[in-house]
C-alpha cells in the first residue's frame, strides 16, 4: 500500500499590507501634485484693517445694517429707519453693550455695498466692545 502524507499546511491568518502601502504612498503623490492645480482663485486687494476672530455666545444679537449707499441703520434704541454715521453706531453700541456687555452684534450688509465699508463697520463695532459680530446672509 501506498503511504500518502498527510501535509497538513497551516493557515495563515495574516495580511500582507505591503501592497496597500504601495498604493496609498501613489495615490499619496497624484494627490499632492494635482492639487495645487486645482485651487482656482481671482486676485483682489484686500482693505488693510485691524481685526480680530469673534465667537457667537448670545441669543438676542443687535443688528446694525448696510445699505448699498453705504448709510448704517441700527434696530435698537432709536429709530431703524433713521440713519447714523459711522461714529454714532460706534457710540451708540458701546452704550448698548455697557448694560449687557456679552451681546452679539450682526452686521447686515447690502449684497452691493463695498466690501471695505462692512469691514470697517465691523472694526468699530469690536472697538465699540463688542464680543462677537457676525455677519447676517440669507
Amino acid at each position: 500500500m501506498i503511504r500518502r502524507r498527510k501535509n497538513r499546511r497551516k493557515l495563515n491568518a495574516e495580511i500582507n499590507v505591503v501592497p496597500y502601502i504601495d498604493v496609498m504612498m501613489v495615490l499619496l503623490v497624484i494627490f499632492m501634485i494635482t492639487a495645487p492645480m486645482l485651487t482656482q482663485g481671482v486676485d483682489v486687494e484686500l482693505p488693510k484693517v485691524g481685526a480680530e476672530p469673534v465667537d457667537n455666545r448670545d441669543q438676542e444679537p443687535l443688528i446694525v445694517s448696510v445699505t448699498a449707499s453705504g448709510e448704517y441703520f441700527i434696530d435698537v434704541g432709536g429709530d431703524p429707519k433713521q440713519a447714523v454715521s459711522l461714529d454714532d453706531v460706534g457710540s451708540r453700541v458701546s452704550k448698548i453693550l455697557n448694560t449687557n456687555p456679552q451681546k452679539l452684534v450682526l452686521v447686515r450688509g447690502d449684497k452691493s455695498v463695498n466690501y471695505e465699508r462692512v469691514v470697517e463697520l465691523m472694526v468699530v463695532l469690536r472697538q465699540s466692545g463688542a464680543p462677537s459680530v457676525g455677519l447676517v446672509t440669507e
